[in-house]
């Protein structure tokens, strides 16, 4: 399946089911509290879990997403109606200016360094002065993804009114700035098959602080426990 995986609305719709735990989103909830931030953008906001949970607790929040399927789903859970949805990748982010920009997910690794480089400014741009953007990358130590293979990383879940699905992971290349990998899902109930091939960028913490720097960020922090990255627009 070419394109964006969660755009396909029959995957959108079990996202979360494969997903239930979602103590990832702790670290970026703490600092996001830590910053103060009143008014946030969730740049690559998914099925939405993020932004409901800001949005409940009082936040102004806009959450983007280029999949339009995860921002259906997003829709239609609790607290969705205090948050304002769009649909687009960094260069659809409407005039506001905001908080904090947070990317939980892995937006930087879908992007070659050019897009890279344009989507820093792009969050840069929505900033007031003093503004926080905050992301996670994955730390290339180790390179974990050449251990992806459909027996390292098999799933099956039985999910209320779908029925059992199936998931795994393989990688197919891997180079000194880059890796490629298939992620498979068989839908039991009629055997329907989703492959989609993607090719994720692999940058070094140095790599990532100089690009926040060339794009003006400063006071660049690095948690190296979770590789969370804060940066402060000027």
């Amino acid at each position: 399946m070419a394109g964006i995986l969660f755009a396909e609305p029959r995957l959108a719709e079990i996202y979360d089911s494969l997903h239930p735990d979602r103590s990832d989103l702790d670290p970026f909830l703490a600092i996001v509290d830590d910053l103060d931030a009143t008014s946030v953008l969730d740049l690559g906001c998914g099925t939405g879990t993020f932004a409901c949970i800001l949005a409940g607790q009082g936040r102004r929040v806009v959450a983007l997403d280029p999949a339009a399927a995860s921002i259906e789903v997003a829709k239609r859970k609790p607290g969705a109606g205090r948050v304002r949805w769009i649909v687009g990748d960094a260069f659809a982010i409407p005039n506001l200016i905001v908080d904090a920009v947070v990317m939980s997910g892995n937006v930087g690794e879908h992007l070659r360094d050019e897009e890279w480089a344009a989507t820093l400014q792009a969050c840069r741009d929505a900033l007031r002065p003093g503004g926080h953007l905050v992301f996670c990358a994955r730390d290339p130590v180790g390179e974990s993804w050449l251990q992806w293979n459909r027996e390292s990383t098999f799933e099956r879940v039985d999910i209320p009114g779908v029925g059992a699905a199936q998931s795994w992971l393989d990688t197919t290349d891997a180079g000194d700035r880059h890796f490629s990998f298939r992620w498979t899902f068989v839908f039991e109930s009629d055997g329907a098959r989703f492959d989609w091939d993607a090719t994720f960028a692999v940058r070094t913490r140095s790599e990532i602080v100089a690009a926040l720097e060339s794009a003006s960020f400063t006071d660049i922090e690095v948690r190296d426990d979770e590789f969370i990255f804060i940066a402060r627009a000027p």
